[in-house]
């Protein structure tokens, strides 16, 4: 899957259905949509969260850390490789994958929204936050759309059949004391020694903290941060980059790679690569540490039938937010004069060959990428 995830974090849930559900039966698709809908929830790559919780259910935390990095590690190493060779290539050949990785995301919301939108309560849940989420982009209100959601529907927990609980609810606090004492122990370390690299981890991990709303939020954030105030990038650098981005598999929080590495192109190619490691750690560790935490306890904690009814307005919300951030990728692909006409054709091409056809994604982003060599 690292190597055929295309399309970002939502479309993403298109080849979790098709391999660990139906393929390999690891998990069932319920569990599956509750997993990435309350890892919507938290901060972080939500899809990598999700996968990483699949591996911790299968077989602990030394499956779910080695999920991780076979997860994040092909995109991690062309991001890598793209920042030090950024100065020599060009990254033309990109320019079609963005409309077709519209396309990925609308087949995500509609595969999502077809198995989570059943009830009429969940119909207006659904409608409602895909509304608010499209004409409000502050990526905090996520998580806030998720919690109200869930909070509606679970009043309707008498229709929930009760499950006796054999064991009480017990919480492990390490991963969460582990989780603070880096936040802080890194913010003051950074301040203490003014190292470059700590503080990049610092800003990496603080960052992987506090965003919410998937790769947009953060590609919103870092262009902020690293062009805008730091300057450690220049525009066409960052713009290269992201173009790169949607051509590769995996999760979109791979992009911390590239600006790591390219924040520290003055120390040489060993610092290049030392910086992608710093940041790519700071990225994806905090939401790694978050789900190691809950996930412990989500299967007893699911017995409650408060819980278990308000996962109908959560997955509800999840397919909202998923359906306007398909609607609000719609808007850049529009373009004033000769191309606006082919970007709508390859995504209403490459939506018809997701529903309708069994040709693999791969084929499909292969294809976009060859046209843009050839043209």
């Amino acid at each position: 899957m690292a190597l055929t995830a295309f399309g970002g974090a939502q479309a993403h849930m298109t080849l979790f259905f098709n391999i660990l559900v139906k393929k390999r039966n690891y998990i069932s698709q319920e569990e599956l949509i509750d997993l990435n809908s309350f890892c919507q929830i938290l901060p972080g790559p939500a899809s990598t969260q999700t996968l990483t919780a699949v591996g911790f259910k299968m077989g602990g935390p030394k499956l779910a850390f080695l999920t991780l990095l076979v997860w994040i590690s092909p995109a991690v190493m062309i991001m890598t490789a793209a920042a030090i060779s950024v100065s020599y290539i060009s990254l033309d050949f990109t320019k079609y994958i963005m409309p077709m990785a519209v396309a990925f995301v609308m087949y995500a919301a509609y595969k999502i929204g077809l198995i989570s939108v059943r009830t009429k309560t969940s119909y207006v849940l659904f409608i409602l936050s895909a509304i608010w989420c499209y004409f409000e982009q502050n990526p905090v209100i996520f998580p806030l759309i998720l919690i109200f959601s869930g909070f509606i529907t679970s009043f309707k927990y008498r229709r929930q059949p009760f499950e006796e609980k054999k064991e009480p609810l017990k919480i492990e606090w390490s991963n969460l004391i582990l989780y603070a004492s880096i936040f802080i122990g890194a913010a003051l370390l950074g301040q203490i020694t003014k190292d470059r690299f700590i503080l990049l981890f610092e800003n990496f991990f603080r960052n992987g903290s506090l965003i919410f709303g998937g790769g947009q939020a953060l590609i919103g954030l870092f262009h902020k941060e690293f062009v805008v105030f730091k300057e450690y990038l220049k525009e066409d650098e960052f713009l290269s980059g992201y173009a790169l981005l949607q051509s590769l598999p995996g999760p979109i929080f791979s992009f911390s790679s590239y600006v790591g590495a390219l924040s520290m192109r003055k120390f040489g190619i060993e610092g290049q690569l030392l910086g992608s490691l710093v940041a790519t750690a700071g990225i994806f560790l905090p939401g790694t540490i978050l789900i190691f935490f809950i996930v412990r306890f989500w299967d007893r904690l699911k017995k409650y039938r408060v819980v278990r009814a308000s996962l109908e307005g959560i997955n509800a919300a999840s397919a909202g937010i998923v359906t306007a951030t398909a609607i609000t990728l719609l808007q850049p692909t529009i373009v004033p004069v000769g191309e606006g006409w082919l970007n709508y054709l390859l995504i209403a091409g490459t939506f018809v060959l997701l529903v309708f056809t069994k040709i693999p994604s791969p084929f499909i982003i292969i294809g976009g990428m060859v046209a843009g060599f050839l043209f």
